[in-house]
């Protein structure tokens, strides 16, 4: 993204202390808006289509040979450097943030340095965090320049998936992965209520499944990783959905790593609808290193986080167009 399709608003500091900044993705031409979120959000259901359609229509052998092809897309090695799957990724991210449009607010961005690695607990996980990929985008303004967005593994067992997320900056959210790319100077955004919160959605308020998860704020305590509140207003408004209850369907969800929910958006499709998103960035918090932190030690960091995501809710919910939204975290 170049920076004529970001509009760049530093705001005036609340305090002396802090100097909060603004970044805004620009609208741009609809054709361009609508072939970047087809490209973005369209891959999952067009391969889920084509396998059912396939089971349904063809003769054993085409089948087969769909098989075939699909079982070669997701084994066949990803080049994550790839030039032209990562231009696909910049136009994507583009185009798409000006569709909304989208903002990353930044309580303080001299709270920030470039060469250090964050943890960013994103809420909440909605049908689909897609605030996760702004942000990742805008990022460089604060300047933040190495930075990935873990996701369920399933998703890399996807045919084409797997490729494009790769080139949109995502990768897998395994222990392994994440401590690596802590280790490597990679910030991260994780999504800590994951399938679960998905889950446990609700229409009428907002909900963030974070009292239970700490493994997050472990990995950051072990590698010296400052945790950073992130919260998405807009996002859980940009799709209609409906999912099914009971205990059986959350096992399934937890099984499957991803939740069976039904969405759509615009026209009965999923192309989303267009809602105003704002990502609030608040301040990192910050502690020790610890290689080996203890269930105490890390139980203290995360009540800050959880404390801190609640404040930037209520500070900043009104600003973002819902003075009568709750927040429950579970």
């Amino acid at each position: 993204m170049t920076e004529d399709t970001v509009a760049i608003r530093p705001t005036q500091p609340s305090t002396m202390e802090q100097t909060p900044a603004e970044f805004t993705g620009k609208s741009g031409p609809p054709i361009h808006e609508f072939v970047a979120l087809i490209l973005w959000l369209g891959i999952l259901p067009i391969v889920i289509s084509l396998i059912v359609a396939s089971f349904l229509l063809l003769p054993f052998l085409k089948l087969l040979m769909v098989i075939g092809v699909l079982v070669f897309l997701i084994i066949i090695p990803i080049n994550q450097n790839n030039k032209w799957g990562l231009a696909l990724a910049r136009y994507v991210y583009k185009h798409a943030a000006g569709y909304f449009p989208a903002t990353v607010y930044v309580e303080d961005i001299k709270a920030f340095k470039p060469d250090q690695a964050y943890v960013f607990g994103y809420e909440p996980h909605s049908v689909w965090p897609l605030g996760a990929g702004i942000l990742l985008d805008l990022a460089r303004y604060i300047p933040i320049t190495k930075i990935k967005i873990l996701a369920s593994s399933a998703m890399f067992y996807t045919p084409i998936l797997r490729h494009f997320w790769t080139w949109l900056g995502i990768s897998s959210v395994n222990r392994t992965n994440f401590k690596s790319l802590l280790k490597s100077g990679y910030s991260c955004i994780v999504i800590p209520g994951g399938v679960q919160e998905v889950f446990l959605m609700k229409h009428d308020s907002e909900i963030a499944f974070v009292k239970a998860r700490t493994g997050f704020i472990r990995l950051a305590m072990e590698t010296d990783s400052p945790v950073v509140p992130v919260f998405a207003f807009g996002q859980s408004y940009v799709y209609k959905w409906w999912k099914p209850r009971g205990k059986f369907f959350l096992k399934l969800s937890r099984v499957m790593k991803f939740a069976p929910i039904i969405y759509w958006g615009n026209f009965w499709s999923f192309i989303p609808f267009r809602r105003p998103l704002l990502m609030v960035v608040g301040k990192p918090i910050h502690f020790k290193k610890n290689p080996t932190p203890s269930i105490e030690e890390v139980s203290k960091v995360h009540s800050e986080f959880v404390e801190a995501l609640q404040n930037l809710f209520d500070k900043h919910k009104t600003r973002a167009g819902y003075p009568d939204l709750e927040l429950q975290i579970m």
